[in-house]
């Protein structure tokens, strides 16, 4: 029998591989959102994340971003 499962496939390098894990890792067991990871650099996640990720990320980039003084 398969068994198959919706999801998102996301390729990423290893640094925001490692964000996404910690994100994940962060949650309860309950909300949970990595189904597989496949390699360093990519996962299947469930697809209702998709948008959590991307605002998360864009978070983390705003906060990690140099602006230089005037």
């Amino acid at each position: 029998m398969v068994n198959a499962i919706k999801g998102l496939f996301i390729s990423c390098d290893i640094p925001m591989a490692q964000f996404i894990v910690n994100l994940n890792a962060s949650l309860p067991a309950s909300q949970k959102f990595i189904v597989h990871m496949l390699d360093n650099t990519h996962m299947f996640v469930q697809p209702h994340v998709a948008e959590m990720i991307r605002s998360r990320i864009a978070e983390f980039r705003d906060q990690n971003s140099y602006e230089k003084p005037a």
